[in-house]
């Protein structure tokens, strides 16, 4: 199998405090092409620093795939419709995998 090397591609990751929310950004997201494929994963706790003190809330973790060019769009799409004042949104570059794969996944995103 072939396989791609680059950095055209990114990963992004987002929590959500319920699993509608979690559900509404990834149809939009895939609706809107953003991106090609979007995960949801069950509740985790995330603790985290929120008005000088620790935190806690348990929140579903949502993985998303796209190309680097729509981050901007991509991040502009969650903050509208996301209940944080500053929801998470975390991008890592995909430095390979498979070539049919990453094809798939750039055909299906658009900006």
């Amino acid at each position: 199998m072939e396989s791609y090397t680059g950095n055209k591609y990114i990963t992004v990751l987002m929590t959500s405090p319920d699993r509608e929310e979690a559900t509404k950004i990834a149809r939009s997201l895939l609706e809107e092409r953003k991106a090609a494929c979007v995960s949801i994963f069950p509740k985790g706790e995330s603790y985290f620093w929120w008005d000088g003190k620790i935190d806690l809330e348990e929140e579903y973790l949502l993985i998303s795939k796209t190309r680097e060019e729509l981050l901007p769009d991509l991040i502009e799409t969650v903050k509208k419709i996301h209940s944080y004042d500053v929801p998470e949104i975390i991008a890592l570059p995909i430095t390979g995998g498979s070539r049919d794969y990453l094809d798939w996944l750039g055909k299906e995103t658009r900006t």
